[in-house]
């Protein structure tokens, strides 16, 4: 099993999660969350007076899935969330060692 965590642009949610659910993902976790990488934020006007940001919005998805899906949903995420233009995000795979479904006790890939 994998734990894919994606970091990507708010206005891009909605597509990423209709064609996450197009390619068969049942699930997942949304976060709104605040960060930076390589763009180290943004200056914006702001009532005439000009201010930075350091800390950009952005959303993070969560989902875990068996290996064999694994990669066709980072791919998906990927063409999905692109606009080519910097601050797109990040997509981060880590293998999922145990999953447990709370209400049933089942576990590994059926638990997802």
């Amino acid at each position: 099993m994998k734990f894919i965590i994606a970091i990507i642009k708010p206005f891009k949610l909605d597509e990423v999660r209709e064609a996450l659910g197009a390619i068969g993902v049942a699930g997942m976790t949304v976060s709104e969350v605040k960060g930076f990488g390589r763009q180290k934020g943004q200056t914006e006007i702001y009532r005439g007076a000009e201010y930075s940001t350091n800390m950009l919005p952005k959303v993070k998805i969560e989902v875990a899935a068996p290996d064999d899906l694994a990669g066709k949903i980072v791919e998906t995420i990927q063409q999905t969330a692109s606009t080519e233009a910097i601050g797109d995000g990040k997509i981060f795979v880590l293998d999922l060692v145990s999953a447990v479904r709370i209400r049933t006790g089942e576990s590994g890939d059926t638990a997802l």
